[in-house]
């Protein structure tokens, strides 16, 4: 299978930068689809920003403008690049991806999260 690891997470001011990462390891596989989607306290996890192996990415109208998905050239990698941040974006961060294995079976792997917080 394929395992996802994010790192970046912590604790920022509204108005501040944070930057997170995710890395996928495992089996050898394509990814034909990374992204990030976080889940609030009482909340449905909800979708934030992903990118394709084209090179095409969209995002959530709340975070247009202020984060950037990318990632690496590897392709085995994704960051996010979170600006202006306001108190409603904390939340869990998880990354997800898509994609397929050498034996052709698909997978869909969700990291376990990372804690994203925003004080006001």
């Amino acid at each position: 299978q394929v395992r996802l690891e994010e790192s970046g997470g912590g604790t920022v001011q509204a108005g501040g930068s944070l930057r997170l990462s995710c890395v996928a390891s495992g089996n050898r596989f394509h990814i034909s689809g990374m992204g990030w989607y976080r889940q609030a306290p009482g909340k449905q996890r909800e979708f934030i920003a992903r990118t394709s192996s084209g090179g095409t990415s969209d995002y959530a109208d709340s975070v247009q403008g202020r984060f950037t998905i990318s990632r690496d050239y590897a392709g085995n990698a994704v960051h996010l690049q979170m600006n202006s941040l306001k108190p409603e974006d904390t939340a869990v961060y998880s990354c997800n991806a898509v994609g397929v294995l050498t034996d052709l079976r698909t997978f869909n792997s969700w990291g376990q999260g990372t804690q994203v917080t925003v004080s006001s």
